[in-house]
């Protein structure tokens, strides 16, 4: 298995205490229809765990096969410097096949950063070399796809489906 590189920081956006006994992180793709299937997935697995669990969202655009990937990271990036990173997060999931700037920035607006910030921040790639770091940290610690996880530190290589993580996190639970 593959371990995680670097690992989890105060640098990275992370939902959940930083104690919790679990770490989830998923290397995702916001214009991965994988990755918007594997969305209601983590929340539902952040629902069963509470407070033993911490998510972690990296980003890894292919931007071979979805050119809007890169700059919806940018904005999610944009909105998380304005402390909005989860709500643009989700709703970018939420409407993954339309992610356009125009589209970027009535998220970024509805979830309450002013639409300025995502248009000047896309338009000189502010963000760029954050989303970078985390591909290449994705590229470091072995991930080839996307969603790819990682339960504290090492990569799960199963299916991203509910009852099939939900098992790997409890058998962590119960051996650590």
């Amino acid at each position: 298995m593959s371990p995680l590189t670097p690992a989890v920081s105060d640098r990275d956006h992370a939902s959940g205490p930083a104690d919790a006994p679990i770490t989830l992180v998923e290397y995702g793709d916001y214009e991965c229809p994988y990755c918007g299937a594997a969305q209601p997935v983590v929340q539902a697995l952040e629902r069963h765990f509470g407070d033993r669990m911490r998510f972690v969202f990296r980003h890894f655009p292919l931007t071979q096969i979805h050119p809007h990937a890169e700059r919806a990271a940018e904005a999610a990036e944009a909105a998380g410097a304005a402390g909005k990173f989860w709500p643009m997060h989700e709703t970018i999931f939420a409407h993954q096949r339309a992610l356009r700037d125009d589209d970027l920035r009535r998220y970024a607006t509805d979830a309450g950063v002013p639409g300025a910030v995502i248009v000047d921040a896309l338009a000189n790639h502010t963000f760029e070399p954050r989303v970078r770091e985390d591909f290449m940290s994705g590229v470091r610690s072995g991930v080839n796809g996307t969603p790819s996880f990682f339960i504290n530190d090492e990569k799960y290589e199963g299916p991203y489906e509910y009852d099939a993580l939900r098992d790997a996190i409890d058998e962590v639970l119960v051996g650590g």
